[in-house]
Order: structure tokens, then C-alpha cells, then sequence
């Protein structure tokens, strides 16, 4: 019985891997991407700091820009700043828009840390960049969304851009590759657990 049991699912294996060999012989293009990372769960600067981490592996050079934790001393960043050669961060964000609690001033940081973004964004020595909270800077319409679209659609062909943040924008939605949305399940912030270090920052 277990001999037949087995016989089975090689079987079913070896159809799988048949139909995955077909699949995977029709993907051939390479490129750079424009991936999206929001929703409001957890791990969208998470899941992009990995990414950061796996290009970092590779030997790739990678920017950050963050838009909000500039104040932060985030884990990321000190693990990042280890690389010195292959990575370059500008932490440039002031906090939440409840922090500073002054709209000018926060729309003079993003237009500050946009610039810096774009200059990265075109540099093609860099193979990944991360816009961390980008999506928030934009939800609040610090930022113009068309100079935003236009600087990703005229990025070098190989340079991936990771664009992090709740509510994300429609038009940046359909302009990306790769768009992912993180689902609030449950968080532990609600029974008045604080953020803690390596897991929030």
C-alpha cells in the first residue's frame, strides 16, 4: 500500500515538474523592476530591506532613501551601513506627519529626499533601489505622483526600484511589475505592546 501510495505522488511529481519545465521556458526576459510593498500589515519595509539584504549578496549596489524613519536608529540601517562600498542610505524623513505636526516642513523634507531618490534612481552604477514610505509622502500629496511615474518609466533598464508605504496610489499601482499587499491579521500592538527592537525597526 505505502509502495503504491508513493508510486503516486512521483507520478504527480514528475507531471508537475513536466508542466513547471514548460512554464519556466517561456520566462526569458530580464529586467529591472518597479515593485510595490503596502496594505496595512506588517513587513512592507521588512519584506524590502530583505531584498536589499539578497542584492547586497550579489554583489549589486544598492540605495536607500527613507522617507519617514529618517530619526529612527533602525536595525536595517546599521546592517546596511556595514557595506559601505555596495550600499548607500539617506535617512531623510523627520517622522510621522504627527510628529512634526507641520505640513510645510514635511513637504520640504520628501521634495529634499525625492531629489536624492531621483539622483540614485538614475545613477546606473546602482541595481536596487529602496523608497521607503514613499507611499505616504504621496498619499499626503507632498510629492507630484506624474514626476514620480515619469522618473520611474525613464529609470536604466536594469535598476530595480522597491516604493514601501501604506495606500498606495492607484497610478503607481498599475505603473508597477510587482505589487504586494500586506493583510492585517493581528498585531500585538493592539493588546499595548510597543514597537521593539528587531522587529519594528
Amino acid at each position: 500500500m505505502t509502495d503504491d501510495v508513493n508510486e503516486r505522488a512521483n507520478e504527480k511529481a514528475r507531471i508537475r515538474k513536466e508542466s513547471r519545465d514548460k512554464m519556466m521556458a517561456g520566462k526569458t526576459i530580464e529586467k529591472g523592476l518597479v515593485i510595490v510593498h503596502t496594505g496595512t500589515g506588517k513587513g512592507k519595509s521588512t519584506a524590502a530591506f530583505g531584498m536589499a539584504l539578497r542584492a547586497v549578496g550579489h554583489g549589486m549596489r544598492v540605495g536607500v532613501v527613507q522617507f519617514i524613519k529618517g530619526k529612527w536608529d533602525t536595525g536595517e540601517r546599521t546592517v546596511l551601513e556595514k557595506f559601505p562600498d555596495q550600499v548607500t542610505i539617506r535617512a531623510m524623513g523627520e517622522g510621522f506627519t504627527w510628529d512634526t505636526q507641520d505640513r510645510a516642513r514635511d513637504i520640504a523634507s520628501a521634495e529634499a529626499a525625492w531629489a536624492e531618490a531621483k539622483r540614485l534612481i538614475m545613477d546606473s552604477s546602482y541595481r536596487m533601489i529602496v523608497l521607503d514610505e514613499l507611499n505616504i509622502a504621496l498619499r499626503y500629496d507632498y510629492l507630484d505622483i506624474k514626476d514620480v511615474l515619469a522618473t520611474l518609466a525613464a529609470k536604466p533598464a536594469d535598476t530595480h526600484v522597491i516604493i514601501t508605504g501604506r495606500n498606495a496610489k492607484p497610478e503607481l499601482i498599475e505603473a508597477a511589475d510587482l505589487v504586494t499587499e500586506m493583510t492585517l491579521v493581528k498585531h500585538p500592538f493592539r493588546a499595548g505592546v510597543k514597537a521593539q527592537a528587531g522587529i519594528e525597526f
